[in-house]
């Protein structure tokens, strides 16, 4: 008996149209992984707190109280309005961290060397998994195939895919290099205002700045599907938004 054929290139999702590129997948797929402008605010509100009473008393304690008592208020009203607290627990969890520092040393610009830390420890190793092939924006992508219970590394058997999730994963690793590059000079010369304002504009614009150079890349891009991807169709559809099948009536 035959063996089944070797698919070597990617089967048309929608009939009469041709299968969506692997930049196309990737736009579908990373987009729900974007937050919105309010997780960045309640990311940014408890270190411009810090920064704002320790600028304003230079009392460490002071500052780290009133970064912790605005990181509560942001968990309260989530509550109340009965939403997730994803991105407070964040910030939470990070102006933990921060407190820690800073309290132990007494010295204001310790709130901000976690950061610097993590953004190091990233930058190495989005640039290892690029190395090993490994790319960190892979599992992004991959985490939302339909395959993803059974298979998590499906993603891994499409060359071209993996190729320009590798790409993408580089700007990653420039983006984390730019923020140790600026902020662990200020630390050293305990410029804490500075620091504030690098970790607040190096947060969430930095980030969505970084997309948007990964979006000109995806549109740019043009690279065949070689294993077609069970959300093809779906691809498709989100993409050209098609208001009727040939001889059908209007979708659902």
């Amino acid at each position: 008996m035959e063996s089944e054929p070797i698919v070597t290139s990617a089967v048309p999702a929608h009939p009469g149209h041709p299968a969506p590129t692997v930049e196309e997948i990737i736009r579908h797929r990373l987009s729900a992984a974007l937050g919105g402008w309010r997780g960045s605010v309640e990311t940014a509100l408890p270190t411009l707190a810090f920064v704002g009473v320790w600028t304003w008393r230079k009392d460490v304690t002071l500052a780290v109280t009133t970064a912790v008592v605005v990181t509560v208020v942001l968990a309260v009203l989530r509550l109340v309005q009965r939403q997730s607290l994803q991105f407070v627990l964040s910030a939470a969890f990070a102006t933990a961290i921060a407190a820690f520092f800073a309290l132990r040393s007494g010295r204001a610009e310790d709130a901000f060397l976690p950061g610097i830390l993590t953004s190091a420890a990233w930058g190495v190793a989005t640039l290892l998994s690029v190395m090993l092939r490994w790319p960190v924006v892979g599992f992004l992508v991959g985490a939302g195939d339909p395959r993803m219970a059974e298979d998590p590394f499906a993603w891994r058997r499409d060359p071209g895919l993996v190729r320009v999730c590798q790409r993408l994963t580089l700007v990653l690793v420039v983006l984390y290099a730019v923020r140790v590059a600026i902020m662990l000079p200020l630390y050293f010369a305990g410029e804490v205002a500075w620091l504030g304002v690098a970790k607040v504009g190096l947060g969430w614009p930095a980030w969505v700045a970084a997309v948007a150079v990964m979006g000109v890349m995806l549109v740019r891009g043009r690279t065949p599907q070689v294993v077609p991807a069970p959300d093809s169709e779906a691809t498709w559809e989100w993409g050209h938004h098609p208001q009727a099948d040939e001889g059908t009536g209007p979708r659902s």
